[in-house]
């Protein structure tokens, strides 16, 4: 069972953190970046083309929710993403800057709840929801090996 399953997840304070806080992520596409990066299979019917993935787009997103949370943290402690709820809405091509936004919404039980949009120059790409936990790294990493 995950840490979030079995209710291990500290509950942080809410002192220092402001419902509608906020940050940003920067990226310039690479072609490391585009969803043709990731080659899953050798059948020709799999490849993407040379586009920003979304799952970078969700990266970015998750990257700018969890340095909301940076001044919760206790030492040994960091954030995990819980849930994701995006729409990726527009194509990106390699050499853009795409800038990723969370946004300080509240809490849902454990879990601290953001509203996250991405845009590119040429306006916005995605939208949506995402939920984090701070949890310990040590018992995070112990129970990935657990798995092993």
């Amino acid at each position: 069972m995950t840490e979030l399953a079995t209710g291990r997840v500290r509950v942080a304070a809410a002192t220092g953190l402001e419902v509608c806080a906020t940050a940003t992520v920067d990226l310039v596409v690479h072609e490391s970046d585009c969803a043709s990066a990731l080659k899953l299979s050798d059948d020709l019917r799999d490849n993407f083309p040379p586009v920003f993935a979304t799952t970078r787009m969700i990266a970015l997103m998750e990257l700018a929710g969890a340095r909301i949370l940076h001044p919760l943290l206790q030492p040994g402690e960091m954030s995990v993403g819980a849930h994701v709820d995006v729409s990726h809405t527009a194509a990106t091509p390699i050499g853009a800057k795409v800038t990723a936004s969370a946004t300080y919404r509240g809490r849902d039980g454990n879990l601290f709840v953001f509203d996250v949009v991405a845009h590119d120059p040429a306006g916005e790409i995605g939208r949506g929801t995402h939920k984090r936990a701070i949890i310990s790294r040590e018992r995070l990493l112990a129970g990935a090996a657990r798995r092993s």
